[in-house]
C-alpha cells in the first residue's frame, strides 16, 4: 500500500466533519527516533524484542526524566501526526466497517497513541527503549511509569 493510500476514504467508512476545533492544548515535549521511515514500515503493535528506538526530550522537559532507569517499563503516548482525523466508521482489511474508538487504528479524532515500552539506557537527552510502533520523527506527548497489574 502506497503512502498516498493511507488517506483515501475505503467503500463503507464514515467521515466526520473537522476536529480541528481547539478545546484544549498541549505541547509536544520531544521526537521519537525510529528505523521506521513510513507507516507502511512500522508493526501494527509495538514489541519488545524490536529495534532500539531513541525518544529525544526537548531541553525544558529535560529534568523530568529523573528517576527513570534502564530495566524500568513506561508508557510512552505520542500524536500520530500521519493520521486521517476524519474517519467515524473503518474498514479495516478483512473486516466489516467498525466505529474508530472501537479500533486501534492511528485514523481517529486524536490522534494520541499509547505504547509500553522496556527502558534500555537513559541519559541527560532522552531515553533507548524497545517496543515502539510510529515513524522517525513522531512528535512525543508524554511518559508515564507503565502500569502494574
Amino acid at each position: 500500500m502506497s503512502e498516498a493510500d493511507w488517506h483515501a476514504t475505503r467503500p463503507g467508512e464514515v467521515e466526520g466533519g473537522d476536529p480541528a476545533r481547539a478545546d484544549a492544548s498541549l505541547a509536544f515535549i520531544g521526537r521519537i527516533r525510529t528505523p521506521f521511515a513510513t507507516r507502511t514500515e512500522c508493526p501494527h503493535r509495538g514489541r519488545t524484542d524490536g529495534p532500539d528506538c531513541r525518544i529525544e526530550v526537548d531541553a525544558p522537559w529535560r529534568p523530568a526524566l529523573r528517576g527513570i532507569a534502564a530495566g524500568d517499563r513506561l508508557e510512552v503516548l505520542y500524536w500520530m501526526h500521519l493520521a486521517r482525523r476524519d474517519l467515524l466508521v473503518q474498514v479495516p482489511k478483512g473486516r466489516a466497517a467498525t466505529g474508530t474508538f472501537a479500533l486501534r487504528s492511528p485514523n481517529r479524532p486524536n490522534p494520541i497513541a499509547t505504547s509500553i515500552v522496556d527502558v534500555v539506557a537513559v541519559d541527560e537527552a532522552g531515553v533507548t527503549v524497545r517496543g515502539l510502533d510510529c515513524v522517525d520523527g513522531t512528535p512525543l506527548v508524554d511518559l508515564k511509569p507503565a502500569r502494574t497489574a
